[in-house]
């Protein structure tokens, strides 16, 4: 259809055929021509020809609509082919031939062609014409506001793209590098650590004690305005949070040690991104590798979904009114073949994390078992690249696909889940939707096993499944620490991405403001798209900081059993102050204690 790009509409249902061009008519309507999808239907009295409005052919559709006299012209009369079957007010198959122009390769009905056709077609009673035009006038109109937006948007990015470009993509990246220096001054990451801890325990104690005032208060009314039960609950939700409350100081007070030791290795993560600056850059890389494997896998969908069988379904829109809608019908074959595709882009999507965080990993573990860790460069970046592809693709290739199965098994579930709702099962829905959180369970605790596997996979070179099971013990042997590394990196992640973008954000507003005050027509357009990248890219950058921590601990733990005393061991500044002040860990080599 690319010699007819526009799109002549035929009905209100934004039915419509294609055109070679949106037709300029003189008189700015032909009433006795009729546009259809088997071409121009045209009684007497009628002056344009096929020249003025070139319609696509469509006779390879068998279930394609043809006006007759009785069906959409009936006795010649224009005012009876208005209310005919195949006119229908508008909800037809066919519409008068009328001036138009083109808006975003639509053919927009001009106003007074619309007034034209009112007057000769309905002269006597508007009020059905009416309804029809009022409903294409504001679809008309909704087109025009969404080209004008669409302009203005289009021209803000336009005049501001180098600063979108550079504050979008450069200044996150910087922000970032700001951000982790931020958290090695003295005393910054203790006070957000523990702010945070201080801040839950306030949130709990302080919810419990609204409860309590909140059930004395309905308790004592008078006249009274909510149940006994509504009261219990009240007392009830209080008692709860107070106990939970106490149960989180008692928690963190035990788990304050390994909180500290968290926060050593958060510091020890910054130093190590910040001596390895290449490794942010990596992620790059991995988006570029994922574009090229989605650019050849869509076109093989493409082609696939181009196989299909071209069909035609029939629907009863009114009483007496059917609407053609085509679709493609594909066979058992093709739809396995589709099933194919799918699983293939879960695992190669799995496959290019798993082995980007193998990097990240070797990475910070060259850094981290360095006696001089000055010398280490972004040249231990290049090295891990070339280790991990030549030497651990088979191990991210496999935990990648356990990942890829589950992913599979919840697309069939969920694609049941759809079968479900159009039987209407209540039970089906209820059975289903149970085992869809339970596969994302599974699917969310294996990613993180496979995570730690990984690391132990780039410290000591290791195959997967061996890997997988050190770090299963070591998961259960330092449970403690663990949780709390994860809670206080959780806490340094968002904190991050939001001060990152933020801070982006706020300086590309001074900066727009400042530099293209009267060029801009609004900031909102260039100011999303740079938080948005700001976002994407802070994520980025986190996400490497998040895996730079575990791998923290995981050197640290294997530094710990394999030296003990702080003199020996590889770990320096806050990881060595926290050896120095609490002794070598006693937990044991096994897999619990």
């Amino acid at each position: 259809m690319t010699d007819y790009p526009y799109l002549y509409y035929v009905n209100d249902f934004s039915g419509g055929v294609c055109v070679k061009e949106c037709p300029k008519l003189e008189n700015l309507t032909d009433v006795k021509t009729l546009v259809t999808y088997s071409g121009l239907y045209q009684v007497d009295g009628s002056y344009i020809t096929s020249d003025d409005i070139a319609i696509a052919d469509y006779s390879y559709n068998n279930d394609t609509l043809a006006c007759t006299e009785t069906l959409c012209y009936p006795n010649g009369d224009p005012e009876e082919s208005f209310t005919s079957y195949g006119v229908n007010m508008g909800k037809g198959f066919s519409y008068y031939a009328m001036d138009t122009y083109e808006l975003m390769w639509r053919c927009v009905f001009t106003d007074e062609a619309r007034d034209a056709v009112d007057a000769i077609v309905n002269p006597n009673d508007q009020n059905n014409l009416t309804s029809v035009i009022d409903t294409m006038a504001t679809q008309n109109e909704q087109i025009k506001q969404g080209y004008s937006i669409w302009n203005n948007l289009y021209g803000d990015l336009w005049v501001a793209r180098y600063y979108i470009l550079g504050l979008g993509f450069g200044a996150p990246l910087v922000v970032g590098f700001i951000y982790s220096l931020f958290l090695r001054i003295p005393l910054v990451l203790p006070f957000m650590v523990w702010f945070s801890v201080a801040a839950t325990i306030a949130i709990v104690f302080g919810g419990a004690y609204y409860a309590g005032e909140l059930a004395a208060e309905w308790e004592n009314a008078d006249p009274p305005m909510y149940t006994d039960d509504n009261i219990k609950v009240a007392q009830y939700g209080s008692y709860a949070l107070y106990a939970f409350g106490g149960l989180l100081v008692i928690v963190f007070l035990f788990m304050r040690k390994r909180i500290q030791l968290a926060m050593g290795c958060v510091k020890e993560a910054s130093k190590a991104i910040l001596r390895l600056p290449l490794i942010i850059v990596f992620p790059v890389i991995q988006a570029l590798g994922f574009a090229a494997f989605m650019t050849i896998w869509t076109v093989y969908c493409a082609y696939l979904a181009s196989m299909g069988e071209f069909k035609t379904q029939q629907i009863d829109t009114v009483p007496g009114l059917f609407i053609s809608v085509r679709y493609f019908e594909f066979s058992d074959f093709i739809k396995q073949c589709g099933w194919f595709m799918l699983f293939c882009f879960f695992w190669s999507g799995q496959f290019i994390i798993a082995i980007g965080e193998i990097i990240f990993a070797m990475s910070i573990s060259k850094w981290y078992f360095a006696r001089d860790k000055k010398k280490v460069g972004s040249g231990a970046v290049i090295s891990s690249i070339w280790t991990s592809i030549w030497y651990h693709t088979g191990t991210a290739a496999f935990g990648s696909l356990i990942i890829a199965i589950f992913q599979m098994i919840r697309a069939v579930i969920a694609y049941l889940q759809k079968k479900a709702d159009e039987m209407d099962s209540s039970l089906a829905k209820a059975i289903l939707c149970c085992l869809q959180c339970v596969v994302l369970c599974f699917e969310k605790i294996f990613k993180f096993i496979n995570k730690n596997a990984y690391i132990q996979t780039a410290i000591f070179g290791s195959s997967f499944c061996k890997s997988a099971k050190e770090a299963y013990c070591l998961i259960m042997r330092n449970a403690a620490r663990i949780i709390a590394i994860t809670y206080v990196s959780g806490g340094v992640v968002f904190v991050g991405k939001m001060f990152i973008t933020t801070l982006t954000t706020g300086a590309a507003y001074f900066v727009l403001d400042n530099e293209l005050r009267d060029e801009l027509y609004s900031n909102i357009g260039p100011l999303f798209f740079i938080a948005l990248s700001a976002w994407f890219i802070s994520g980025m950058f986190m996400g490497v900081f998040d895996m730079g921590i575990a791998t923290i601990l995981q050197c640290f733990v294997a530094d710990e059993e394999m030296y003990g005393d702080s003199q020996s061991m590889y770990a320096e500044g806050s990881l060595k102050n926290w050896v120095n002040d609490h002794g070598k860990s006693s937990e044991k080599r096994g897999c619990m204690d």
